[in-house]
């Protein structure tokens, strides 16, 4: 039996996001394999995807006796340094980048990288942001690194100097249980679709400045936006200079929703200029939503022939991709039929599989160190 711990972080910080929901899939399903024990740091959490953070008497009076979020970190924290200092595990995997447990963890640690967005990318982020120096402190500290690709392994490798034996590349995966659609009210009749957060590598801009143009020409298309929060004051200004404010719809979508979104969108459109993986693809695949992505960073690792790619930095290309993929029938079914083989690379048990044996190897090789 391998007890692997896993800490609050990140169960801590989101309600919802693709990082958590990670984390609880290689929790939850880590359960079903029989070698496996896996536990995690938390007396109590409001995520949407680790349901069992939330049970029980302790977890009701827990969330009586905190004041906010920042209360509920403190107190998981402090109660997963002494589940740390107890030992009673054999691998640690903390859930983000806080190295606070390093001066005490006599365990083997295994950490994923997502993305070295703040690595690439720094001018996106607040001068003190610790991600970055948190990242590289535990990087170096880890026996084994998740990439969750390959380009983000070769980042890692590029940006912070690890040895490439350090890495593992085990993809996300998407679950193949079938399909639950939700209703949305007032969901426009042809639409192109855009999900997640908007700020700064996320290309937002380009895909404003592409409707507008694509608007003109199609008075019946509008873009939906699923996530990310409400339009900043900025981001109102934006789409009212271009136009196309009255003609934008937006809604924080239920997983149920977001599967209608895709499965009725004319296209998903991804922009952003860098990303670790993208797991928005492989949810419009599985909804046989084409898709369109700019030409960079890991999209074509993963999508492969299964997408339309464009220029990320130019207007007219993303137009000419998206124009193309709606007149081009046979294109649209070729791209569909594509995504369908491309999931099959990418499931949920290849993933947890992988996790699950890189724990059995680092167990193997730290109990032969000790005998």
């Amino acid at each position: 039996m391998i007890k692997v711990l896993f800490d609050h972080q990140i169960f801590s910080l989101q309600v919802y996001g693709g990082i958590s929901r990670y984390f609880a899939n290689i929790i939850e399903n880590s359960k079903a394999d029989a070698e496996i024990d896996a536990t995690c740091g938390l007396l109590y959490s409001q995520n949407h995807y680790f349901k069992s953070s939330s049970n029980g008497f302790k977890a009701a009076m827990f969330k009586l006796l905190t004041r906010n979020k920042s209360d509920i970190y403190q107190k998981n924290k402090k109660y997963c340094k002494f589940l740390i200092q107890q030992g009673d595990f054999d691998v640690f995997h903390p859930t983000y980048y806080d190295p606070y447990f390093l001066s005490y963890l006599k365990k083997p640690l295994v950490i994923t990288i997502h993305d070295m967005i703040h690595e690439r990318f720094p001018e996106f982020f607040p001068a003190d942001d610790p991600i970055a120096a948190q990242k590289k402190i535990l990087a170096e500290a880890a026996d084994r690194i998740i990439a969750i690709s390959e380009t983000t392994k070769l980042d890692i490798i590029n940006y912070l100097g690890i040895s490439p034996d350090k890495i593992k590349v085990i993809a996300h995966g998407i679950d193949e249980h079938e399909l639950i659609y939700g209703p949305v009210e007032g969901i426009p009749e042809r639409y192109l679709l855009f999900v997640g957060s908007r700020g700064g590598y996320k290309n937002f801009l380009i895909l404003v400045k592409a409707f507008a143009e694509l608007s003109k020409a199609d008075q019946s298309l509008q873009l939906v936006i699923s996530g990310g929060g409400q339009f900043t004051p900025e981001e109102v200004e934006l789409l009212t200079e271009n136009g196309i404010l009255e003609r934008t719809f937006h809604l924080n979508a239920t997983d149920a929703q977001l599967n209608t979104l895709y499965a009725q969108a004319a296209c998903f459109v991804f922009p952003s200029i860098y990303e670790g993986f993208g797991i928005p693809i492989l949810e419009a695949f599985k909804n046989n939503c084409p898709v369109v992505l700019s030409n960079c960073s890991c999209f074509p690792e993963i999508a492969g022939e299964a997408a339309l790619y464009f220029d990320p930095e130019s207007t007219q290309a993303l137009v000419s991709a998206v124009t193309l993929i709606q007149k081009d029938t046979l294109l649209k079914t070729k791209l569909v039929a594509a995504g369908q083989l491309k999931l099959k690379d990418y499931t949920l048990e290849k993933c947890i599989f992988s996790t699950i044996k890189l724990y059995k190897e680092l167990q193997l090789t730290s109990s032969n160190l000790i005998s």
